[in-house]
């Protein structure tokens, strides 16, 4: 029988990441590489995944490369996870942690219901959602012939819960329903891929929490007095929950997700 070490143990393993070298995707990226994984750093800006990347190989003595992307442009979405694979010998990893989120700068998307525009609905749509659909496709071959296929999906409680307006009142945030639906469906895709590419790949989602990042300040006391455990979420808060399912840990999980959210929807 194998020992928990031997069995998140991800030596020999590529990791690829979208929004690898953002909050929680770097986070992620740097618990995987902990555990010895070679890990492939998907992101728009070039001077922020070469900074993520070579801040993992100096901390940990892994191989790690840079892949800057567009995730909005399908042709290079598509060739992505043969890129990697050709760098990097191999993919046996995919986590899809991209996103527009609430506090992303587009115009017509953290403003009222009515003045939501259909065109940031569609690009909020093309990263959130499309990109996973193209890159999981793409990724598929590659991942089945590693023979430890994983597909991790980042999710958000948005996905799964309505937003509680309240939360924002007086203080300029809001939560644009591309987001939640974008959300929503990327949990329902993760279910639908955990059937249609078993039993090579295992295909779960991660779906985090709100996670504190200098926000209003009554935004703040909103949200972790509606939460069980009294705080918002760190970065540091998923590194648990990706290493799992990226290891031999959770070998017998497939289409999961995974909340980790402080208890936030338990009551």
């Amino acid at each position: 029988m194998k020992s928990v070490k031997d069995l998140m143990n991800l030596a020999g393993r590529t990791v690829a990441i979208t929004g690898g070298a953002g909050h929680i995707g770097k986070a992620m990226a740097d618990a995987v590489a902990e555990l010895g994984a070679s890990v492939a750093i998907i992101d728009l800006n070039q001077d922020s995944c070469a900074e993520t990347v070579s801040s993992l190989s100096e901390k940990h003595g892994v191989n790690a490369a840079a892949f800057p992307v567009d995730l909005a442009e399908e042709k290079a979405v598509r060739a992505l996870p043969s890129a990697v694979a050709d760098k990097m010998g191999g993919l046996d990893v995919l986590i899809n942690s991209a996103a527009f989120v609430g506090t992303s700068g587009l115009e017509g998307w953290v403003v009222p219901f009515e003045e939501q525009t259909t065109e940031t609905w569609r690009k909020a749509m093309e990263v959130n959602l499309t990109s996973v659909f193209t890159l999981s496709q793409s990724a598929a071959p590659l991942l089945k012939a590693s023979g430890h296929g994983s597909i991790i999906n980042v999710s958000s409680i948005y996905g799964v819960y309505a937003p509680d307006l309240r939360l924002y009142g007086g203080t300029g945030m809001g939560n644009p329903a591309a987001y939640a639906a974008s959300k929503g469906g990327l949990i329902q895709f993760t279910r639908w891929c955990s059937t249609v590419l078993a039993p090579e790949i295992r295909v779960n989602a991660i779906t985090p929490g709100g996670v504190f990042r200098n926000q209003d300040e009554q935004f703040v006391e909103r949200y972790e007095e509606k939460t069980p455990l009294q705080r918002m979420a760190t970065e540091e808060d998923f590194k648990g929950a990706v290493c799992y399912l990226a290891s031999d840990l959770s070998a017998y999980v497939s289409g999961q997700n995974l909340i980790v959210d402080g208890g936030w929807g338990t009551w």
